[in-house]
């Protein structure tokens, strides 16, 4: 683990209180959390959801905008003292799954489902707003609240919330996020300097054959034995084409293709997923990609397109912002709580793009509790979460705001 290179400038008193607080509007973040599970809306549909966080911004009295990237929301709480301007983002949609849980507050909107977290992210951050608007005035600056539509689905709507100033009037300083993370327990939050997560880019593989009758094969073009060919060879890709100690995946998540079992499919669609951890293997894959499909296509007389989307970049956690987490979460519960995760993920996380521009840190919220059957992984119809994480969720979010205001 690395060392504390921060040095608190928050006294105990400072702790007790958000930890207090925390614990006082615990029942209410529950409730909250819940409302946003029962009700779960999928990228840039986030209506619902953006117009009751903004609800219940305006309650806490800050400034309050919506409609950012059609449904984002930002929340401002300036200081009566000046100083630097410290973020937190939240991410708010759903994802397209059918829920299986035993919940009885389980989703209402068929085929749609809070499977990664994102209803206690929202609640964490309502929490941390509340906890700071408390403790007004002993902030020294402004605290930005960002409520980010799209997350699950790439480009993703951080891109466009920044271009439309969410980092800018005032300038943010720095920013943090955390995630709901099973495979860590609950009571701790995983930490990481550096890499955290992956470059994520998207292709389309479009085999384009000849159609014909199923007993004549010799006079069609099967697209479908074609596509068969390039699943099996793009494996090859991180097998054989790129270094040992280097990490890549390339999936393929969807095939498309064919119409009836006695005629030969003429075109195959095929979407997958290209990732990678470092900017020379990421700019590697289009080409290797693009390269086995058209040896492939050419050697059985059929024909291609492919087309290949930059995704999320690779997530840095800057080292200087991560400390200031470890410190926080330190002095708000005990060295123990901190979990310090050991190597990058492969997953793809928009914020990202906020990294980019500001320095901050991602964290874990540790949600795991087999007791109550909080195990699963993100993306999972039975994904489920120890409630109780929401207060140190929320209080974590709060310290590591207020140290951040506090340091020079």
């Amino acid at each position: 683990m690395s060392p504390a290179k921060v040095l608190s400038k928050m006294n105990n008193q400072d702790f007790l209180q958000i930890k207090t607080i925390s614990e006082q509007i615990f029942p209410y973040l529950v409730k909250l959390r819940r409302k946003f599970h029962q009700y779960p809306e999928t990228a840039f549909e986030e209506f619902k959801t953006s117009q009751t966080i903004a609800q219940e911004l305006n309650k806490i009295g800050l400034k309050v905008k919506t409609g950012i990237a059609k449904t984002g929301v930002v929340g401002l709480l300036k200081a009566d003292r000046k100083g630097k301007t410290v973020a937190l983002r939240a991410d708010m949609d759903a994802l397209p799954i059918w829920e299986q849980t035993d919940l009885s507050y389980a989703s209402k909107n068929k085929g749609k489902m809070h499977a990664c977290g994102h209803d206690a992210h929202i609640s964490c951050v309502i929490g941390a707003a509340i906890i700071l608007s408390r403790l007004k005035s002993t902030l020294k600056g402004n605290v930005k609240f960002i409520f980010q539509p799209s997350e699950e689905v790439s480009p993703g709507g951080a891109i466009q919330m920044i271009k439309q100033g969410v980092l800018t009037s005032p300038k943010v300083d720095s920013i943090f996020a955390l995630h709901c993370d099973s495979n860590i327990p609950f009571g701790k939050v995983g930490t990481k300097n550096g890499i955290m997560m992956a470059f994520a880019d998207d292709f389309d593989i479009t085999i384009i054959g000849k159609g014909g009758h199923g007993a004549r094969p010799q006079d069609g073009i099967d697209a479908i034995a074609v596509a068969s060919q390039v699943i099996n060879a793009l494996q090859t890709i991180v097998s054989r084409k790129i270094d040992p100690l280097k990490s890549a995946v390339v999936s393929i998540g969807i095939i498309q293709g064919g119409q009836a079992r006695n005629i030969i499919c003429d075109k195959v669609i095929l979407k997958g997923t290209a990732r990678s951890l470092e900017k020379k293997v990421a700019e590697m894959l289009p080409a290797l990609i693009k390269q086995i499909v058209s040896g492939i296509a050419k050697s059985c007389r059929a024909d291609f397109k492919f087309e290949y989307q930059k995704g999320y970049p690779v997530l840095i956690n800057d080292c200087k912002s991560t400390d200031v987490a470890r410190n926080v979460i330190r002095n708000l519960y005990n060295q123990s709580s901190i979990y310090e995760i050991e190597k990058p993920v492969m997953g793809g996380e928009d914020f990202a793009r906020f990294l980019e521009r500001a320095p901050g840190t991602m964290m874990r919220l540790g949600i795991r509790n087999e007791k109550i059957g909080a195990i699963y992984p993100w993306h999972h119809p039975k994904f489920k979460i120890d409630e109780n994480a929401l207060k140190i969720g929320s209080a974590v979010l709060a310290g590591v705001v207020l140290q951040s205001l506090q340091n020079k």
